[in-house]
């Protein structure tokens, strides 16, 4: 199983992991990503939020957990909101992104 980071936020949540940031001029990685959500079927895409220059928010729930994506130095930070949830879910959710952004 991958490692996951345990870092918790001031607001409740959990930073779990980061994926290396992809620059695509013509099709963004933030495209990539809700568009990810979206086509996954235990996904639900509930906020998308950029200023298609520089940084995005990516809200979604999966296996009863809400999560957010935001890119900060070149990567993508990935946070769940209940620091409790599973590893394995979390494992899942990355495997799931780091699959829609090797595409």
């Amino acid at each position: 199983m991958r490692s996951l980071i345990d870092l918790r936020m001031h607001d409740g949540s959990r930073h779990f992991g980061g994926l290396r940031e992809r620059y695509d001029g013509e099709r963004p990685d933030w495209h990539r990503l809700r568009a990810g959500i979206v086509a996954w079927k235990q996904g639900e895409l509930t906020g998308f939020v950029t200023d298609e220059v520089t940084e995005a928010w990516i809200d979604f729930r999966y296996a009863g957990h809400t999560f957010a994506i935001n890119d900060q130095y070149g990567e993508w930070w990935f946070f769940v909101d209940d620091p409790t949830c599973p590893d394995e879910v979390l494992a899942a959710v990355l495997d799931h992104f780091e699959g829609v952004l090797a595409r």
